[in-house]
């Protein structure tokens, strides 16, 4: 495998603009296309709507577990972004290979594609697999439908290897996350008359200043986790709206906000103690003043943390094609604790830098992609036989 092959195929994968609002259709079709010139099958997971699909392709014997390679198709917007380049089209400079995903994490799926002819070149005495999906970036929700099919073969994969931006560096854990809605129902009048009224913002503000004080909570000595950064479970609001003049009381407001949850705690707790405040505290005051007040929570999206343990079987196989045990942690989450949920052990380890993931003039370096081309190479002669 050279270089060139992977970077081909990335000037291809980036060439299609699978924003996570738009379909991946095209891009999936020539990943089915590129495999099937190989000879290799593939299986699509289509959503609901038919318009995105996860692929699932397997190289080697059928009969037992093996490696997945897997990784997320659609990339983030670059609406509003100064690119200084073309977003949607390969370029280079000084070393650095640019376009929206080249890090996230379009790269390793080229690298992946590019050694698919070195892992057919000799029979494998394990298999391996590739797993691409949809809707990562919208909290890793394509994902689901290939992973529930998977847990239901009598061979399900051993491990995954999922290639986000590490810095090939191996990565055995990230936090978990639950995004939420809150919306609050007040009663509308005049803003003379505002005790008259419930102002649906004041009592959002109520909620937001509770989630605050939870979130102090969570940031105690004892609830940290030194392997982390930071090193506790995190709770935020991000985006609020409501009103409609100031000279009325607001009817409306709703809020979303957010869960980053360590491995094993329970980011569902949160939202619950925001509904037990409301319940307790909010609403008998809103309804004394109107019946039909109401504070709504809604889930928006959520996916597990992920711990491996560092003498698992995923762990060391990944220190050994990567080179290094100084095993890590990152503060982005991955598709890895769904992998993890479904009893594929996972660990994280890919080219590229996240620090230049989401921004405008995302690239991957040109020695971040050979190396990831190389430590793929060494994952072919150890699933070879012989």
């Amino acid at each position: 495998m050279s270089e060139f092959a992977s970077r081909a195929l990335l000037a291809r994968l980036i060439g299609f603009a699978t924003v996570s609002r738009d379909s991946n259709l095209a891009l999936i079709g020539f990943i089915r296309d590129y495999l099937a010139g190989l000879g290799v099958d593939c299986e699509l997971f289509h959503n609901a709507e038919g318009t995105k699909a996860n692929l699932f392709a397997t190289i080697g014997p059928q009969d037992v577990g093996g490696v997945v390679l897997s990784g997320h198709t659609d990339v983030v917007p670059v609406d509003g972004q100064a690119w200084t380049v073309e977003p949607f089209a390969l370029s280079e400079r000084d070393g650095r290979l640019y376009g929206r995903g080249a890090a996230d994490m379009k790269g390793f799926i080229a690298s992946v594609l590019a050694a698919v002819p070195a892992f057919l070149a000799r029979p494998l005495r394990m298999p391996l697999h590739l797993a691409f999906s949809y809707d990562e970036e919208v909290g890793c929700l394509g994902v689901r439908s290939m992973l529930a099919a998977l847990e239901q073969r009598p061979h399900k994969p051993r491990l995954c290897l999922i290639g986000e931006p590490t810095e090939l560096k191996p990565v055995l854990g990230h936090k978990g996350k639950l995004a939420m809605r809150c919306q609050v129902h007040g009663a509308a009048c005049h803003s003379a008359y505002a005790p008259y009224g419930v102002n649906a913002i004041e009592y959002a503000a109520r909620l937001i200043g509770k989630l605050g004080e939870i979130g102090e909570g969570l940031a105690q000595p004892e609830q940290h986790d030194v392997r982390f950064d930071p090193p506790f479970s995190t709770v935020q609001t991000g985006v609020i709206k409501g009103g409609r003049a100031l000279n009325i009381v607001p009817e409306e407001c709703e809020f979303d906000f957010e869960v980053r949850a360590l491995p094993g705690f329970d980011a569902q707790g949160v939202a619950d103690q925001l509904q037990g405040y409301a319940e307790a505290e909010l609403l008998p005051r809103m309804r004394a003043v109107n019946e039909g007040a109401d504070i709504r929570l809604q889930a928006l999206s959520a996916y597990p943390g992920l711990a491996t343990p560092a003498d698992s079987e995923a762990a060391q196989l990944v220190a050994l094609l990567s080179g290094s045990q100084a095993f890590g942690t990152v503060a982005f989450g991955t598709e890895g604790g769904l992998f993890d949920q479904a009893g594929i052990p996972t660990v994280v380890c890919g080219p590229g830098s996240m620090e230049q993931g989401h921004k405008p003039d995302e690239f991957v370096s040109v020695e971040q992609l050979q190396g990831c081309d190389a430590m793929l190479l060494r994952l072919v002669d150890y699933l070879r036989q012989g």
